[in-house]
C-alpha cells in the first residue's frame, strides 16, 4: 500500500464530492469567502495576515484532516507525511480554493504553516527549527518574540486566536503527561528536542495566555567558542579547565540569560572519562560527553497533588549512588544545605549555578537557601560552612549589547570575622559602547596568585609560569 492511501481515508472521495458546492459553478455564482482575502504582502511577511488570511488557512485545514487519516501520522516518517500534506494542500487549493489571490510562493508559504499545524506547533515551529534564537516569547496570541544574539524582537508571527494559542499550549504538555487548565494554570515541560516551556494561563495570565521556551542547543558551546565570541580569553580558559581537573568546587553565579548553564556545560568536559558523574536538574538541559553519567531530574506533583520528586530528594538520593563528582543545575532551595554537606563531606569537584548579580550577592543567597532547610545555625556558623564548601566563583553577566561574558572570576578564601573573604582573581572592566551600540572593555588579571594554584600543582595541573601576573588583554 503505497504512501497516499496509507495516510488519506477511505471516504476521502466522498468528502470531496461532498463539499464541491463550495467551488462556484459559474461567474455569476458568489465568490467563496476564501476568494475576498487581500493576497499577503511578500512571502517573507506572510504570517502578518489578516483575519481573513486565517479564515483560508483553517477552512483548507479542517479539509485537511478530513482526507488524512490521523491515526496513521506516528507509523508514517515525518519527512513523507510532509510529502503528502503538501500534495494534498495544492491539490484541496486547486480543487476549493482556485480562485484564492495568493501566488506561488504564498502558496507553498500557506501549505507550510499547514504542515506546521498539523505535524508541529503552528507558527511556533519555524522559530524552533532557526539555529540563531535562543528564546520564543508568546505574550499573547497577536505577539510572537524572539531572542536573537542576546537581543529581543518583535516577529510577524502570531496565532489565529486565543483558541488557537490554546490548542497548541495544550499539545505540548499533553506529550509529556501535563495538564493546564483553570484549576491549574502553570506548567513546566519539555519539548522532544529538549527545550523548555513554561506556559500560563488565566486568570493568572491577565491578558490571555503566554509561553516561555528556552531551546536546547543542538550543538553545545565548547571552551573555544567561548573564546571566539568574547566571553572569556584564552588565559581564563586555561584556569577554568583546570579547577575542573583539580576538583575545586565551582559556583556559576548570573542573571537570567547570563549564560550560566553554557557555562556550567562547558566546564563539565573537563571532567574526566573516568569519574561517575550525576546530575540534577528541575529540566534537564546539560549535555556532558562522558560515559559514566546518571541524569536525574525532578518531577512535579500530579493531578491528585502527590507524587512530586524535588531536587533536594535527588541530592539526598544521588550521595546512595557513589558520585565522583554532583552537578547541580540550579539551587533554588533546601537543596542547597544538601549540595553544602557533599562538598565538606568529599565530593570535590561539584558544580553547580546560581540567580545572584555578584559573587556577594550569591553567597547571601546561599545563605538564605541553607536557612528555608531549616537549619538554625548562627550567621558566623553558616558562613563558615559555606566558605569551606565553595573554592571558586564564576560570575556571568549578560551586557547592554546582548553579549555574555565572564566578569569576574573570584577564589573563596576562608573567613575573616563574621564575613567569608574572597578574592578576584579576573575581571572584565566595561569602557564604554562604540558607534554601534557594541560594549567595549578589557580582561584583567588582578596580579594575584590565588591559593588553589598549590592544589592545580598538587593535581598534576600545568598553568603558565605568570599566568596570574598583573596584565590586560582584551577579547
Amino acid at each position: 500500500m503505497d504512501l497516499a492511501a496509507r495516510l488519506t481515508r477511505a471516504s476521502a472521495p466522498a468528502r470531496t464530492a461532498a463539499q464541491q458546492p463550495r467551488r462556484p459553478a459559474a461567474p455569476a455564482a458568489p465568490a467563496p469567502a476564501a476568494a475576498t482575502v487581500a493576497a499577503p504582502a511578500p512571502a517573507k511577511q506572510a504570517r502578518e495576515q489578516s483575519d481573513g488570511y486565517y479564515e483560508l488557512k483553517t477552512r483548507i485545514h479542517d479539509r485537511l484532516l478530513d482526507l488524512l487519516d490521523l491515526s496513521m501520522l506516528d507509523k508514517v516518517p515525518e519527512v513523507e507525511v510532509r510529502a503528502e500534506i503538501a500534495r494534498l494542500g495544492e491539490r484541496i487549493l486547486r480543487e476549493d480554493f482556485a480562485q484564492s489571490p495568493l501566488n506561488s510562493s504564498e502558496r507553498l508559504a500557506l501549505i507550510a504553516e499547514i504542515q506546521d499545524e498539523v505535524l508541529g506547533l503552528g507558527p511556533l515551529e519555524p522559530f524552533l527549527k532557526d539555529d540563531t534564537v535562543n528564546d520564543i516569547l508568546v505574550n499573547s496570541y497577536l505577539h510572537i518574540y524572539v531572542e536573537r544574539h542576546g537581543k529581543l524582537e518583535c516577529t510577524g508571527a502570531r496565532f489565529k486566536d486565543e483558541g488557537h494559542l490554546r490548542r497548541i499550549i495544550d499539545r505540548i504538555v499533553s506529550r509529556v503527561g501535563r495538564r493546564i487548565d483553570e484549576s491549574s494554570p502553570m506548567v513546566d515541560a519539555r519539548l522532544m528536542d529538549g527545550s523548555r516551556v513554561n506556559a500560563i494561563i488565566p486568570p493568572l495570565a491577565i491578558d490571555g495566555a503566554s509561553v516561555s521556551i528556552r531551546k536546547f542547543s543542538r550543538d553545545p558551546l565548547e571552551l573555544d567558542d567561548l573564546v571566539r565570541f568574547g566571553a572569556v580569553i584564552p588565559l581564563i580558559g586555561d584556569v577554568l579547565k583546570g579547577i575542573v581537573r583539580a576538583r575545586l568546587n565551582i559556583l556559576i553565579s548570573g542573571g537570567t540569560g547570563s549564560g550560566k548553564t553554557t557555562l556550567l556545560n562547558v566546564l563539565s568536559r573537563f571532567i574526566p572519562s573516568d569519574e561517575r558523574i550525576v546530575t540534577i536538574e528541575d529540566a534537564a538541559e546539560l549535555q556532558l560527553k562522558q560515559d559514566h553519567v546518571v541524569r536525574l531530574e525532578t518531577r512535579p506533583q500530579n493531578i491528585e497533588g502527590r507524587g512530586e520528586v524535588t531536587q533536594r530528594d535527588l541530592v539526598k538520593n544521588c550521595l546512595r549512588m557513589r558520585p565522583d563528582r554532583i552537578i547541580i543545575g540550579e539551587v533554588r532551595g533546601a537543596e542547597a544545605l544538601d549540595m553544602l554537606q557533599a562538598m565538606n563531606t568529599g565530593h570535590d569537584g561539584s558544580l553547580t549555578t546560581i540567580h545572584a548579580n555578584t559573587p556577594r550577592d550569591a553567597l547571601m543567597r546561599l545563605e538564605t537557601m541553607v536557612s528555608m532547610a531549616g537549619m538554625n545555625l548562627p550567621a558566623t556558623a553558616m558562613r563558615r560552612f559555606i566558605s569551606s564548601a565553595i573554592d571558586v566563583i564564576i560570575q556571568g553577566q549578560r551586557l547592554a549589547d546582548g553579549s555574555r561574558k565572564v566578569v569576574s572570576f573570584q577564589e573563596v578564601t576562608g573567613m575573616e570575622g563574621e564575613m567569608i573573604t574572597m578574592q578576584e582573581i579576573f575581571r572584565f572592566e566595561q569602557t564604554g559602547i562604540d558607534g554601534k551600540g557594541k560594549v567595549e572593555g578589557y580582561f584583567r588579571t588582578m596580579g594575584v596568585r590565588p591559593r588553589f594554584a598549590e592544589r592545580l600543582e598538587a593535581m598534576g595541573v600545568k598553568l603558565a609560569e605568570n599566568i596570574f601576573a598583573p596584565s590586560e588583554w582584551r577579547p
